[in-house]
């Protein structure tokens, strides 16, 4: 499959968003990016809608929307949502700014959903077929080529109004080239797939960026043509409105949003409908709210208004042609994935942590509805063992509890309101108490002189390896107080040195008995030596000055 969507390496962030909204999980996460699996996409565009970061972009195709102009004579079809991308524009307006830009002309894509649903009203008077689903949408179509190939046969075999349209056009003007408009991804798609009708798809947003690089505005204009209702197609439930519901034998419903399609499919898939015309659309609200709107203009209630306002009382008076040349084929499009077995899913869930049942949160985190859809995907090479969020938040707050119970220093974590959020085993030793729930929760002061840590949170500067002695528990630490303004917490390590202080005081103590005691000495042994020196007549300066050089060298140890 061709790579309509692709992403911004750059921009990606791992919030796994996209996962999370994507309905078929048609998204790879590997070496930190986020990825599209182009075969199994349905071109729904979530991913591109939902992305926090703008990650995701739609592939550019001004260019060749240029080289056509360059070519010969184009005429633009015009999606009726532009309304609600462009307030206050018409048709008329539109093709106005449109023949700026080098079109010939350009018509309404709603004369192609007239004749669209003109067919559909054929086919449910024929009354062969049990359940039909609207085709107007190709993301719905893709869906069901490719995971619910049982429900193929109720497709409407019907072009979309954008391929019947644009075959209008062609026949009416042999030699043109055709370029559609509109507010969907998918679209691009759906033209490359059957080649030949539609020569180039253009999104609103390229639209736009094309327009102001050229300098070009689109006017506001007034329109007032009563034979316009299919002008009502891009709103939900709008198909159904243009249509004569006047068979007896047949519901007619209208579902749209990924998960109400979903759910649709799973009742046809289960035989669970019978004799209904189900107008069905991928995106919540339908076509006004396509994932190529404008994002800063996207206002489901009054883009809803304005095209209700647009569109007339009447059908376009247009020639409806054959049913022959309305025949739109589907097909299945298989996908080549790999399933595992359980024995796989079940090494994979261990791998995450989930040893049990009871382990399987199913929170959603990482995207996937369940641990063992997760467990999938990783077998498949589209996601990782760590987009676990429990499991990492398991892992890492084992990790730091490893590392503070088990460490040989005190460790207390404050709240910027004093309070003891944490202590280990070490640190409840020195205070003498003995557990960590005894103060947990506590102001500070119970255990321990506050001063230090409204100094370290006013003055923003932490102490390191600062001595204190701690009276009230005889012990001597080495302490380290350390401010985190971004988490608001307050980090003390103590080092208990009480032995280390005992013996260093034990070898100042002996040092200090040993001086007093050499000075005892020398005084002796100068009374000595003075009396020997009188017998001897020799002087005891030699013996002065070694006994002395004896206790200064005591003095520095």
């Amino acid at each position: 499959m061709a790579e309509y969507l692709k992403l911004k390496k750059s921009n990606c962030v791992n919030c796994y968003k996209c996962i999370r909204h994507c309905p078929v999980k048609s998204i790879k996460y590997s070496t930190g990016q986020a990825q599209i699996v182009s075969d199994e996409c349905i071109l729904c565009g979530q991913c591109f809608v939902v992305c926090p970061q703008n990650a995701k972009e739609i592939r550019n195709d001004v260019p060749s929307a240029i080289e056509l102009l360059k070519s010969g004579p184009v005429i633009a079809s015009v999606a009726p949502s532009f309304v609600a991308n462009y307030p206050g524009a018409t048709i008329a307006t539109m093709e106005k700014a449109l023949k700026q830009l080098g079109f010939t002309a350009a018509e309404e894509t709603a004369v192609g959903a007239s004749i669209v649903k003109t067919e559909y009203e054929n086919i449910i008077h024929e009354g062969k077929q049990e359940v039909i689903i609207s085709t107007c949408c190709h993301s719905v179509n893709t869906l069901v080529e490719k995971y619910y190939p049982e429900v193929l046969p109720y497709l409407a075999t019907v072009l979309s109004p954008m391929q019947a349209h644009c075959q209008k056009i062609k026949q009416e003007h042999p030699g043109v080239k055709t370029v559609f408009i509109g507010p969907c991804i998918s679209k691009k798609a759906e033209a490359e797939a059957y080649p030949g009708t539609v020569d180039c798809v253009l999104t609103f947003e390229e639209l736009s960026d094309w327009l102001k690089q050229e300098g070009v505005s689109i006017e506001q204009g007034e329109d007032h043509l009563e034979e316009s209702r299919a002008r009502l197609f891009p709103t939900s439930g709008g198909i159904l409105r243009t249509m004569n519901c006047d068979s007896p034998d047949y519901t007619y419903m209208v579902v749209d949003g990924i998960e109400n399609v979903l759910a649709a499919l799973d009742d046809i898939k289960e035989g669970r409908l019978k004799k209904c015309f189900i107008e069905m659309s991928i995106c919540a609200g339908s076509c006004i709210s396509g994932p190529a709107m404008e994002r800063e203009k996207r206002r489901p209630i009054t883009d809803a208004i304005a095209v209700n306002r647009y569109a007339g009382k009447k059908d376009f008076a247009v020639e409806q042609p054959s049913s022959k040349d309305l025949i739109k084929d589907h097909r299945f499009i298989g996908l080549h994935r790999q399933m595992p077995g359980e024995k796989e899913i079940q090494e994979i869930l261990r791998k995450m942590g989930k040893n049990t049942p009871e382990q399987e949160l199913n929170c959603g985190a990482c995207g996937y509805n369940t641990c063992r859809e997760k467990a999938i995907a990783v077998y498949q090479g589209k996601a990782d063992i760590n987009m676990c969020l429990p499991f990492l938040t398991q892992k890492a707050e084992s990790f730091s509890d490893t590392i503070i119970s088990t460490s040989p220093n005190g460790i207390m974590v404050l709240n910027e309101d004093l309070e003891v959020q944490q202590i280990n085993s070490a640190a409840c030793q020195i205070v003498n108490i003995r557990h960590a729930s005894d103060v947990l929760g506590d102001q500070v002061i119970r255990i321990l002189d506050p001063k230090v840590f409204l100094d370290v949170m006013s003055t923003g500067r932490s102490v390191r390896d600062e001595k204190v002695y701690l009276a009230e528990y005889k012990r001597y630490v080495e302490q380290t107080v350390i401010y985190d303004k971004s988490y608001h917490i307050i980090i003390c390590i103590m080092r208990d040195v009480t032995e280390e202080e005992r013996e260093r005081m034990n070898k100042e103590k002996i040092s200090q008995q040993t001086i007093e005691m050499t000075d005892r000495v020398i005084e002796k042994q100068m009374r000595m030596a003075q009396e020997i020196a009188s017998l001897l007549g020799e002087t005891t300066a030699e013996t002065k000055i070694a006994l002395t050089n004896l206790k200064d060298s005591l003095g520095d140890e």
